[in-house]
């Protein structure tokens, strides 16, 4: 019953804490820690020990596996060398650096021991860097690489401190690491791979969500306690399975499975990544005690520290500038089609927090190891410092070196014009078919499809004190579904239909009610944002034309002699001719298309400078 209250006690003030955190709008790791630390020397708080196994097989297998499976394969590939050299070169560079600091700054200390603190402080943290970047807005190449290295550096560091553990007295070599961890790499891949196939079979012949989501939930677990029984990288092999599972997830599983799947672990991901930042914060106070028996004097003991903690920040930082403009030598961006600045190696430098991988892996330092106490003192340090100090400076540093978040109004162009591609490929199968339609169904199916494409393109509109279409239909349809909802309630209550019914009816109006509810938050996103949109691909007509000067007044002349009403306008860029969007009624800019053939139009809109090509659906 201990450990049940403990559990659900910790579930509580993880909730508490995390809603606290965002009214005050405080990064919730940093207040979760915190809490944490004070809560460690309240009266009556037991002593929290942190076991390397609770959080090597509890807690680091799914946090792995639900970041890998939203991270974007595509994504990855494309920034694998920087990705590999930060997870593998870099944490190979920190251990050096800070096990030969160490070395100098404790009398007595073997060099495996201090290589072994090198390792421990060596990996960033998956859920410290992410939260914090996702939160403040960090550009999505800077994310995913952030994703990428987090992944995989901690199979780099475990292998390198359990090499250092192992070696004991004669001391590590390069030679021995790199052996230990292309077994291990090899090994995992193996068996990621492996785990995919497996599940990728079975998801294949199910069809069932629950049963689905319960695989789910057991990969991660298996993969990992696989592969270190094979003493291959439990990391890599969970890590791979997820990536693989994540990018064919659209293939494999069924609408209901994917939305289950994608549920069930943004949940638990939510749940265990606050859990850590508490639980590292109640180590605090009986880290501190067991330190005052060191044979090492305070001064010495906050000396190391801090330098400890220095040098991991520093390390970084030299690497990343180092191997940016030595090997990386980044490309333009796809999206925006420039080399991404200095500022943006700063700030991926910058954010290095490490987190509670660091402090489990401090634990498997074996217990007769000279100064041990110490080391654990350091990771703890190392932790809580890069958490406190480059995670509250972080955003400073990011509106400072003015590093631009994603924008949402690209977001919504680029969603618009996947859309109409999607819809284009969809009406040419539809061609392909052979039916008897004598209820007009076909027609039916055009009209959604075409409202769902205006619904994109509308989302672009940037008229502030203008009601669009979108806005109206989702303020009516949100009273109606309220209305909707109360009556099913009623009709519950009097027990005259069956519950399955009324739950199945309930769930429908959940669905549309959501998709209504994001798609406003969108819009108000949108409409907050600035800017140069663009996609990145473009055409011969793209490429043939840029963007033209718009009138200060623009109207659409043939709205005016129909005496309709336009949403949006759009100038054509052959001759000039200006017409209203397709979400209009009227449609005159596409009515001009079909009647010219002129191919670009751009946006007639204040503030929005993209352009749209007829022939190949591409925006620039």
């Amino acid at each position: 019953m201990e450990i049940a209250f403990f559990l659900v006690a910790l579930a509580v003030a993880v909730l508490v804490v995390t809603a606290l955190a965002e009214r005050l709008d405080v990064p919730p790791p940093l207040l979760l820690i915190a809490v944490g630390v004070a809560a460690s020397y309240a009266p009556g708080m037991p002593e929290i020990h942190l076991e390397a196994e609770v959080v090597l097989l509890g807690l680091l297998p799914p946090l792995l596996y639900a970041t890998a499976i939203q991270t974007s394969l595509v994504d990855f590939n494309a920034n694998r060398r920087t990705i590999l050299l930060l997870s593998v070169g870099l944490v190979v560079f920190t251990t050096a650096g800070i096990g030969a600091l160490v070395h100098g700054l404790i009398p007595g200390i073997g060099w495996p021991a201090a290589f072994a603190i090198g390792a421990v402080v060596a990996p960033p943290d998956a859920v410290a860097a992410t939260a914090i970047a996702r939160r403040i807005g960090l550009p999505r190449r800077i994310v995913t690489i952030l994703e990428g290295e987090s992944l995989l550096n901690d199979a780099t560091a475990l292998v390198a401190l359990r090499t250092a553990i192992a070696a004991g007295g004669i001391g590590i070599t390069t030679m021995e690491v790199a052996g230990d961890f292309a077994i291990a790499a090899g090994g995992g891949v193996a068996i990621g791979i492996g785990f995919f196939l497996v599940v990728a079979w079975l998801r294949k012949r199910l069809t069932d969500p629950l049963m689905d989501t319960a695989i789910s939930l057991v990969v991660p677990f298996a993969a990992f306690v696989l592969a270190e029984e094979v003493h291959a990288s439990g990391v890599i092999a969970v890590v791979i399975a997820g990536l693989l599972l994540g990018h064919k997830a659209p293939i494999l599983q069924t609408a209901q499975s994917r939305i289950a799947e994608r549920m069930n672990w943004r949940t638990i991901a939510f749940l265990l990544e606050n859990a850590v930042f508490l639980l590292i914060g109640l180590q605090a106070e009986w880290l501190f005690r067991d330190v005052e028996r060191s044979e090492l004097s305070s001064g010495r003991i906050i000396a190391v520290c801090g330098a400890t903690l220095l040098g991991v920040i520093v390390l970084r930082m030299v690497w990343v500038f180092v191997t940016r403009y030595l090997l990386v030598r980044p490309g333009p961006d796809l999206v925006t089609g420039k080399v991404p600045p200095w500022s943006f190696t700063l700030v991926l430098g910058w954010a290095g927090m490490r987190g509670v991988v660091t402090l489990a892996a401090a634990f498997l330092i074996p217990e007769d190891t000279e100064h041990r106490e110490v080391l654990l003192l350091i990771a703890f340090t190392v932790v809580a410092g890069t958490l406190f100090i480059q995670g509250l400076s972080l955003p400073w540093l990011a509106r400072r070196l003015k590093v631009p978040p994603p924008d949402p109004m690209d977001d919504a162009l680029a969603r618009a014009t996947l859309l109409q591609q999607a819809s284009k490929a969809g009406f040419e199968q539809l061609q392909q078919l052979e039916y008897d339609d004598p209820h007009d169904v076909v027609e039916l199916i055009r009209q959604r499809i075409d409202q769902r494409n205006f619904a994109a393109w509308e989302r672009l509109g940037t008229t502030a004190d203008q009601e669009s279409p979108s806005d109206l239909y989702a303020r009516i349809r949100l009273d109606m579904i309220g209305a909707e909802r109360r009556r099913i309630l009623e009709i519950r209550s009097s027990g005259t239909v069956a519950s399955d019914v009324v739950a199945d009816v309930l769930a429908l109006l959940d669905v549309e009610e959501s998709m209504l509810d994001n798609a406003t938050h969108e819009r108000e996103d949108i409409r907050a944002s600035s800017g140069r949109r663009r996609t990145g691909e473009q055409c011969e007509h793209l490429l043939s034309t840029t963007v033209a000067e718009t009138p200060d007044d623009p109207v659409c002349a043939r709205c005016l002699e129909d005496g309709s009403r336009w949403v949006a306008l759009r100038q054509c860029l052959s001759c000039g001719e200006i017409g209203c969007c397709d979400s209009s009624p009227a449609q005159h800019a596409t009515a001009h298309f079909h009647e010219t053939t002129h191919p670009v139009m751009q946006s007639a809109e204040p503030g929005e400078d993209w352009r749209w090509c007829y022939v190949h659906h591409l925006t620039a």
